[in-house]
């Protein structure tokens, strides 16, 4: 059964003119938008907010919230947003969070105030969890990243099984000790994490994974440690572009020749991992349509707030260069 301002109304103990003044960031006490935002959750109110604000022409305008810019897979991210929303003849707010969730609280409220159509978010952690605490005014679409089980759409890569994939080229190139540095904020690490780990099982070898913060200077100072020790890997599996690019200048810190001395494969087909030479071994992923695919998830779901919540997956391509071959 769907439920509507009525029954907030009712739960909370007032009209559904205040209902509607409450939600809407009109004059109430904070007493009472707490009361109403409490009836809202034990309910499971869905204000379709955007919807009429949609038809009505009054806001035009999505919030994207990445959690680093500096990463070019989101500064390709955002510009496919960018294009999807013009298109529509929206305007884009974006925001940086750091993969910090004090940020992310920030930003969520920003969208909140600037009453914005809709949102494509993607989350530190668990931070879509924010969303639970939170009265949403607004739709949410995850990308790259998912958040609790039946709770937002979202678009991701085939994050398992681009990483398995990665494992089963270094092993048909030869390559046996393999190891792994995997990002620590994100559920698409773990998820590349998680495919690593089954198909080194798979082949009857022993997974060597490691987890790092997703920046550049922290996974150069993790391999750099590892690389120098006793038990140096011949291959490395990087979960995304920044950890690669610390991979690759550890490697040349310590003198290791690539593929000879040390193997390298990870994620985003950046424009840099084809001018290095060798070129690195990558898994490129569909930064256009995960841009198209969310913002027509977040359209579907303005228009159809009440459909059953659903997850794109979309399936990365390796792109095999000279970082991994040795046959």
């Amino acid at each position: 059964m769907t439920v509507g301002i009525r029954d907030v109304a009712r739960a909370a103990g007032v009209s559904t003119a205040t209902v509607s003044r409450a939600l809407g960031r009109g004059p109430v006490s904070d007493a009472l938008r707490e009361q109403v935002e409490a009836a809202v959750r034990a309910t499971g109110y869905r204000p379709n907010l955007s919807a009429r604000r949609l038809r009505s022409q009054a806001a035009r305008t999505i919030g994207l919230i990445v959690a680093d810019i500096r990463n070019p897979f989101f500064t390709a991210v955002s510009r496919a947003v960018e294009d999807a929303a013009f298109a529509r003849d929206m305007r884009v707010i974006l925001c940086n969070t750091d993969e910090d969730r004090a940020r992310e609280s920030m930003y969520l409220r920003l969208m909140e105030e600037e009453r914005v159509t809709g949102v494509i978010f993607a989350p530190t952690g668990d931070g879509a969890e924010l969303l639970r605490e939170r009265t949403a005014a607004f739709p949410v679409v995850l990308i790259d990243r998912v958040g609790p089980p039946g709770i937002h759409d979202c678009v991701v890569l085939d994050n398992p099984a681009a990483g398995a994939g990665l494992v089963d080229h270094l092993v048909d190139q030869g390559f046996s000790r393999i190891g792994g540095l995997f990002g620590s904020t994100s559920s698409a690490a773990r998820e590349r994490r998680a495919g690593y780990e089954a198909a080194m099982i798979r082949h009857g070898l022993d997974p060597a994974a490691r987890t790092v913060a997703p920046n550049a200077a922290a996974a150069e100072a993790a391999a750099a440690g590892w690389l120098a020790g006793p038990d140096r890997p011949e291959a490395l599996v990087l979960s995304n572009g920044l950890i690669l690019m610390g991979a690759l200048r550890a490697a040349r810190g310590l003198g290791l020749h690539v593929p000879g001395d040390l193997a390298l494969a990870g994620f985003d087909n950046e424009l840099w991992t084809d001018l290095v030479e060798p070129g690195l071994t990558v898994v490129e992923q569909p930064v256009d349509e995960i841009g198209a695919q969310a913002m027509r998830l977040l359209f579907d779901r303005i228009a159809h707030p009440d459909q059953p919540v659903r997850k794109v997956v979309l399936c990365g391509r390796t792109v095999l260069r000279g970082s991994t071959r040795r046959r």
